[in-house]
Formats: structure tokens, sequence, C-alpha cells
């Protein structure tokens, strides 16, 4: 019998699975580390003070995790239903847009917590917008979803450069980017979360978004797991063809599902442009909607994974730019080598421990 049609315990799965795929990539890298002469455990030390060794810097990993965990969604929703979202990076990048254009209209009027909710509304229907033509050539067509994502990241790249060039630009300044937004288009930083614990934020950007990304992700866990919508995608994502029998509407579905992820990825935008530097700016995505593939596969696309996934990639950012900075050796390429890694085992070999485990627990269920 195929190990793959074999149902593990949820501790195997979602907990004892992905550790090990954790442990491997650290292992590799720190074999890495070790070769160009450093020490691993010096390194992994360094990663654990980067990241949390002071305010600033766990809200700097924070901040990270909280793009992380919008995408990480995004990916989410649409993996339920059968689709392979890969344009996360461009309906975040449009999703900046739309509350780039709330905070410029409504800054100067009101305060913060009024712009906030309409600016989540305007980032989340400019994210969904740019995944409405992906899902529509998907459901109607037929044509796949990860090639038209992946080429609307690149339109989107595109028609955001010709924006902040040619159109949202500050008059007279060479920088591609809108005015800085006045204190009712900022998002207010939780520092007093810190103070809480007796720490200091510093200058680490961890703002309101984060608490936005956690209701986002009781969201999707209400959505998927405890409504009729969320069976429907379930079942279509497990089997297109009982779907169909069952009478669920497959086209609605698949651009239902898409304009939700879409608009979940459109709300990561919050965190940079709102939470941190207070204006629209070309790439401030950062590649945060791919690392958002990872971070959903390795929190095995469920809300409560996807945020510890979220803070574990925080820490890999802050904390490796805390080694690069510790060990000249470890440079900011190497670092990136580690992310990889632990995409890798994250993502494309996921599954790799799952036949040994599959062996391992029915040796020691038998009687």
């Amino acid at each position: 019998m195929s190990t793959a049609s074999v149902t593990l315990p949820r501790w195997i799965n979602y907990g004892l699975i992905p550790l090990l795929n954790l442990v491997v990539a650290f292992l590799i890298s720190g074999f890495v580390v070790w070769l160009i002469g450093e020490s691993p455990l010096a390194a992994l030390s360094l990663l654990i003070e980067g990241a949390f060794g002071s305010g600033e810097g766990i809200g700097f990993t924070l901040y990270y995790a909280t793009s992380f965990i919008f995408t990480g969604l995004s990916v989410a929703v649409a993996i339920h239903a059968g689709l392979f979202n890969i344009g996360s990076e461009g309906q975040a990048y449009i999703g900046g847009l739309g509350c780039a254009l709330v905070a410029l209209a409504l800054d100067k009027y009101v305060p913060w917590y009024v712009t906030m909710p309409i600016a989540v509304i305007g980032a989340g229907l400019f994210g969904a917008a740019w995944a409405f033509i992906p899902a529509f050539l998907q459901a109607k067509r037929g044509s796949h979803i990860v090639i038209t994502t992946i080429m609307f990241n690149y339109i989107a790249a595109a028609l955001m450069v010709y924006l902040l060039v040619h159109v949202l630009i500050v008059p007279g300044k060479m920088a591609p980017e809108t005015r800085t937004f006045l204190e009712g288009g900022q998002l207010p930083k939780l520092g007093w979360i810190m103070s809480l614990f007796g720490a200091k934020l510093g200058a680490a950007p961890f703002n309101v978004s984060f608490i936005i990304a956690l209701l986002a992700a009781w969201f999707v866990w209400v959505l998927v797991w405890r409504s009729k919508l969320g069976f429907d995608m379930r079942t279509l994502g497990i089997s297109p063809t009982a779907a169909d029998y069952a009478g669920t509407p497959r086209a609605r579905i698949i651009i239902i599902a898409m304009l939700l992820s879409g608009a979940l990825a459109g709300m990561m935008a919050l965190n940079p442009v709102m939470g941190s530097s207070a204006r629209l700016q070309v790439e401030f995505v950062g590649g945060a909607g791919f690392v958002g593939i990872a971070v959903s596969l390795m929190g095995r696309n469920h809300p409560l994974g996807i945020i510890f996934a979220g803070i574990l990639f925080g820490v890999l950012y802050q904390g490796g730019d805390w080694i690069s900075f510790e060990m000249p050796n470890i440079t900011r390429e190497m670092i990136l080598v580690i992310q990889g890694l632990v995409i890798l085992f994250a993502g494309a070999l996921e599954y790799m421990f799952r036949p040994a485990m599959v062996r391992i627990y029915q040796q020691f269920k038998r009687p």
C-alpha cells in the first residue's frame, strides 16, 4: 500500500515531520558554515540572539513575520481549493497601491484608526482584483493558474514602476515613491507590547498590522473549517470529481477562493507601506509573496501553523542579518543559502520523511 494513503496522527503530520525537515535544513546549513571556517554553534547562537536578544530584535522578527503570515494565508486559502497561487507577490504589490491611495486621500483629515479599516478594504480589494483575471481564466477557460499568476507578478511590477515614476512620484523628486503619509495614514507601532515585558521596541517597525494578521488567521480558520464555503473549497481541493458529483459549482468556488487569496496577499502591504516606510515605494514586497509559499507548506496550510512558520522565517531574516553583521565571513548571500535550504526542505521536500514515519508508526502500532 502506498504511504501517501496512510493517515498519520496530527502530532506527526503537523509537528514531527516539519520539525525533522527544519532540523535537517539547519544541520546542512551548519555544515556549510563549518566549511567556510566558522562555528555552526556560534552562528546558531547569533541567530537566536539577533532575533530574540532584545526588544528591537523581537520587533524586527515579528515585523517580518507579519508579512509572511499574510502571504502564507493567501497561499493556503488557494491550496485548500486545489489551486497553487504563485501570484501573492504581485497581488501584494497591487494591494500596496490600494492602501496607499486610501492613506494619501485621508491622512490629512482623519486619525489612523479611521484610515486603517478603509485601507484594509482598499488593499484587499486591489489584491483581489489582481487575482480575478487568473481566477477567471482558470475557471472558465482552463488556463493553468500557476502560469497566469506568475505572469501577473511581472505585469504588477511593471505597472507599479510606471505609476511610481510617472503618476504618484512627488514633483521635483528623483526617488520613485509617493509622499510620506501624515500621521493619519500611518499605523502606530506596538511598543507598548514590548514595554509589558520591560523591553524597548527601538527602531523596529513592529506595528498594528501584526494584530490584523492574527485576525486574518482566525478568519481563515473560520472560513475553511467552519463554513459551507470552506467545506466546498476543501471538497474541490481534495477531489474535483467528488465536488462535481455533489453539485459544487466549481467555477464559482475557484473564483471566490482566488479572490480571497488575492485579498489576503493585498493586505500584506499594510505592514511595509503604512506600518514601516509610511509611503509607497518600488519593490516594497521584497519577496514576501514567494516566502509565503514555504510558510504555508511548512505550516501545513493551517492558520496556526502558518503563524509559527511565519515567525520562524522572521527569525531567519532578522537573525540572519545579525549573523552577517557579527560574522563577516558569513555574507548576506550565505544567509540566503540557509533560508533557501529551509524553503527547500519545507516546500519541495516536505514529505521526504513521510514514508519512513509511516513505516515506524505502523511498526509500533502493531499489537
